[in-house]
């Protein structure tokens, strides 16, 4: 299936759910056995291992948002309420990693992405409080930090609310989900670890009164995109082109669809988090997911065991 072929629509009849009683699962990471880890505003995560056995982990006090998983497995949990990124291990013990830059606090700290070659990116949404506040208008003071062992450094500043972020496959572009103006927007990657000016990929804007959130690559470099108004799903391609794959504006079968994550051994089930529904939305995707860097760790590991 090549990309400029590709058009097609998610059937609201085939979507099923995954997990129950989960507490604003709005981020998941999915391993290569079937793990999922699932932000849980009780204690930090929820795990639900391929049984289908769930358990909360964590006692983190805050509201946990983003989630990514490092070299050694542990997680960071973007903390949205306090304005923390936290290391959380396996077993559910947590350490601040970051909770101040230049002696300020950080601010709504949305998302926190470990790419390919093991590089820590931050979003900020805002310092405005109530954060609510800084859509509405909306208020440019959300920004981008790489954490390095230099410390932490804002790449990108002036945003509006910017909220989930990729790394393409080919290691040249940052994308952000800028919530509070409906968009995509995304900066070269530059030699110097820094980002390069920013442009909107895709529609200026969805549509009037958008509000994206999350993002996720697929294998023919279409960006998902989550909407959360009408509780939708786009998908830009990577000619910029963009199509809606699924609208719910009564919430029947998406409820505030706040991140989209390709899990399954063939990376064509995709799940959506949300902040409402107390359990991930799940459909099939006929293109695969684009590893996230744990993923291809994973899959080397699994490789080498085997030989």
């Amino acid at each position: 299936m090549s990309a400029s072929s590709l058009s097609f629509r998610i059937d609201p009849s085939e979507i099923t759910f995954v997990g129950h009683d989960l507490s604003r699962p709005e981020c998941i990471l999915a391993e290569h056995d079937g793990t999922l880890w699932i932000s849980d505003d009780r204690g930090g995560v929820t795990r639900r291992d391929p049984s289908g056995t769930q358990q909360v982990m964590g006692s983190i006090r805050g509201t946990p948002n983003g989630l990514a998983m490092t070299s050694s497995l542990d997680l960071l949990v973007a903390d949205i309420e306090n304005g923390i990124v936290y290391r959380l291990d396996r077993e559910g013990r947590h350490e601040i990693v970051l909770d101040r830059l230049d002696n300020q606090a950080l601010g709504s700290v949305n998302f926190v992405y470990v790419d390919v070659r093991g590089v820590t990116w931050i979003t900020v949404s805002t310092r405005t409080q109530p954060r609510k506040e800084a859509i509405a208008r909306p208020i440019p003071d959300g920004y981008v930090l790489r954490l390095d062992a230099g410390g932490p450094h804002v790449v990108a500043a002036g945003l509006c609310f910017p909220n989930e972020m990729r790394i393409d496959r080919h290691y040249r572009y940052a994308y952000v989900a800028e919530s509070a103006r409906g968009r995509v927007l995304r900066m070269p990657l530059l030699p110097d670890g820094t980002l390069g000016p920013q442009e909107v990929f895709g529609p200026a804007q969805l549509f009037e009164g958008a509000i994206v959130d999350g993002i996720a690559f697929d294998a023919l470099d279409g960006l998902w995109v989550t909407e959360v108004t009408r509780n939708a799903i786009y998908r830009i391609a990577a000619d910029g082109s963009c199509e809606c794959l699924i609208e719910d504006p009564d919430g029947k079968v998406l409820l505030f669809p706040a991140s989209v994550t390709f899990a399954g051994d063939d990376l064509r089930t995709v799940l959506v988090g949300s902040i409402k529904a107390g359990h991930l939305a799940c459909l099939r995707s006929p293109i695969p997911g684009t590893p996230l860097a744990h993923w291809q760790r994973d899959a080397v590991s699994i490789a080498s065991a085997s030989q």
